[in-house]
Order: structure tokens, then C-alpha cells, then sequence
């Protein structure tokens, strides 16, 4: 298996290849979790796997709790399946809070505010009631609670962590927050085990091939934890032995060769990118010198090609068009600038603008 192999398997994996989902609650649910902390590119992940989905469809699925936004695996937030957020709040959240644990010693917080939070956030929001993070926050200081703007952040998360509150709709531009146990009531629980078996098996078939070090990244799960998966699910998944790394996927027929060239304008953080400690399969990290003051790898919106990152993109949304401009890193021949306006127009159509493109030679 070749770098180019792997990367034309994830993309499958990843349904950025092959048959889309017919709605993005689906995507959500086949990825396990989908890193959000910008809800615009979430939005743009979930659009680039379900077959004609909008921003605004996946505003619609938000809205109505087919998934919900949350802190999850690792400290920031995630899409997740409202079905799958408590199993996963029980298995990783615990880690989560061991990173966080020196920034809530730094301001201040201890288990007893936090105790105490959670119940004022609980009855803030009973009801069906959904709050703004500003509402909220007004909501504490009127209960006593005194911290700085970051201790306010942390108590709301704390509260996430604690399955006690999740994301509401959003209000105009505004996310809102909303209990759990209301947003989620049939959510599912499952044992330590159980959990951890469920959540490696849907890593490796939604991500593979992949290692147990992208495993563990993607995860937050410390190293005890992701042992004891690979003992719960090895049956359940095939090995292969790449340049001395093992990479772990799940049965699969053999790929049809792909159409080329095939574009993608990834958002940041995708998971294409963000799911894999290792990313050298995709890209050569000698092309990172071209972003020069345009961030890091997935922190950056980029333009891959047959599965391989080839240059970076920017968007620009009016009330009239969505202009992009397109910064590839090497010339593009004619059918890969073809491709290119063809995932551009792509875009266009998810957020109903009409396209303006820009492109460097």
C-alpha cells in the first residue's frame, strides 16, 4: 500500500469518494464526530459527504437535534450524533477535563463551583429553554458565581463535559445552549467497554487506513485506553504493514480506480486532515512553506486533488456571490483547474450564491 493508495482509500472511507449520505445527520454519525469549532467549515464537511445538502439544511438538522454541537474527545467542539453524545461523553470526556485540569486550577474553579454551576446552568435552562453563551454567563453572575471571561468559558464547558447542557438552534448568527437531557432523550448509554469497542471500530471504518498513534490523536484517549481497544475490536479489522507502521482499516473490496483529476475545496479542520496525527499520506509538508503567514495545514481551507493537498483556498460571502480564490501551490494543467471550478462550484451551490472564482496561475 502506497501513500497515494491511502490516500485514495480514506477518501472513500471518508465519502469524499463514492456513494455521498442522503442526509448530513448521516456523515456525522459514520465519522463519529466532526471537529467544529468553526461551525462553517463543519457546515461545509457535512455538505462536501450528503448527496445535495445546503448550509441551510444542516442549519434545519441542528436546529431539530438530529446532531448537536458539544466539547467532546478533545478540548474543543464537535459535531456528534445526538444518539451517540452520552457513550462518548462517558469515554472521553474524563480525559478532556485531565487536560483542562491546570487552566480550571488557574482561575479558580474547583468541584464544588462546579457543582454548583452545572445546577444553575440546569435550572437557567429547564424547560426548553435555549440561551446564548452571553445570556448564560448573565445568568451565573446573577447567581453569585465571580470569575474572569475564560473562568466563565470553563464553567461552560465543564457543563458540556458533564452532559449537563448542549447546543441549542442557532438564533440568527448566535449559538444557543440547551440541556441534554431535553435535546437528547433517547441518547444511548453504553458500558466502558462497549463504548470503546464502538467508538475504534467507527474511527477505523470511517478514517482508515489509519494507526493506532492517529487513533489515539483523533480520540484523546491515553495510551492504556487505545491498548485495551485494540484488544476489544482486532477481529473486527484488517492490519497492514507500511514501511515498518501498521495501519489498521476495515474490510474492503477492492477500489475501483478513481475518475482523475477530482477536487475538493476541504474547509479547515476536516476531517481528512484533522482526523490523522500522521498526515504525510496527503500531503508533502515541504508545500507548507507556500502557506507562509496563512496558518497551519488544518487550521487553513485547501484544495485537494486525487487526494492530495495541492493548495489552499479562501471564500469571501457577500449578500450577492461567494467569491474564492484558489492559491495553488504548482501550476495546474487544464483539467485540474477544470476540477477546481467544478468543486467551486460545488460550494457555490451549498451556500446558494452565485460564484465569483479567482485563481493564481
Amino acid at each position: 500500500m502506497t501513500s497515494p493508495e491511502i490516500a485514495q482509500r480514506r477518501l472513500r472511507r471518508q465519502r469524499l469518494a463514492g456513494a455521498p449520505f442522503a442526509r448530513p445527520e448521516e456523515a456525522v454519525q459514520w465519522l463519529g464526530a466532526v471537529q467544529a469549532q468553526d461551525y462553517a467549515g463543519a457546515k461545509w464537511a457535512l455538505g462536501l459527504r450528503s448527496r445535495g445538502t445546503t448550509s441551510a439544511a444542516v442549519d434545519q438538522a441542528l436546529a431539530a437535534g438530529a446532531f448537536l454541537r458539544t466539547h467532546v474527545l478533545r478540548p474543543t467542539w464537535h459535531l456528534v450524533s445526538a444518539a451517540d453524545i452520552r457513550w462518548l461523553l462517558m469515554l472521553t470526556a474524563p480525559h478532556v477535563h485531565a487536560v483542562n485540569a491546570p487552566y480550571y486550577r488557574r482561575v479558580g474553579l474547583d468541584d464544588d463551583l462546579f457543582r454548583r454551576s452545572n445546577a444553575a446552568l440546569a435550572r437557567a435552562l429547564e424547560g426548553g429553554q435555549q440561551r446564548t453563551r452571553a445570556e448564560l454567563i448573565a445568568e451565573l453572575q446573577q447567581a453569585g458565581f465571580v470569575t474572569d471571561a475564560l473562568g466563565y468559558l470553563y464553567l461552560l464547558m465543564h457543563a458540556e463535559l458533564d452532559a449537563v447542557i448542549c447546543s441549542g438552534a442557532l438564533r440568527g448568527k448566535w449559538h444557543t445552549y440547551a440541556l441534554l437531557e431535553e435535546r437528547a432523550p433517547q441518547a444511548r448509554t453504553l458500558e466502558r467497554d462497549e463504548a470503546l469497542a464502538e467508538l475504534t471500530t467507527r474511527y477505523f471504518t470511517s478514517h482508515g487506513p489509519a494507526t493506532l498513534n492517529d487513533f489515539r490523536w483523533w480520540s484523546g484517549l491515553p495510551a492504556t485506553a487505545v491498548r485495551r481497544a485494540v484488544e476489544l475490536v482486532k477481529g473486527r479489522l484488517r492490519q497492514e504493514l507500511v514501511d515498518g507502521e501498521t495501519y489498521w482499516d476495515a474490510p474492503t473490496p477492492p477500489l475501483v480506480a478513481p475518475a482523475s483529476p477530482v477536487a475538493h475545496l476541504l474547509p479547515n479542520y476536516d476531517e481528512y486532515l484533522v482526523g490523522y496525527r500522521d498526515r504525510r499520506a496527503v500531503y508533502d509538508p515541504v508545500d507548507l512553506k507556500a502557506l507562509g503567514t496563512r496558518g497551519d495545514i488544518l487550521s487553513t481551507h485547501t484544495i485537494v486533488l486525487d487526494g492530495q493537498v495541492v493548495g489552499v483556498w479562501k471564500r469571501t460571502l457577500t449578500k450577492d456571490a461567494v467569491a474564492i480564490e484558489a492559491l495553488p501551490f504548482r501550476s495546474l494543467d487544464a483539467a485540474e483547474y477544470h476540477a477546481v471550478v467544478a468543486a467551486a462550484e460545488r460550494y457555490s451551490s451549498f451556500v446558494g450564491l452565485p460564484l465569483q472564482l479567482q485563481s493564481r496561475p
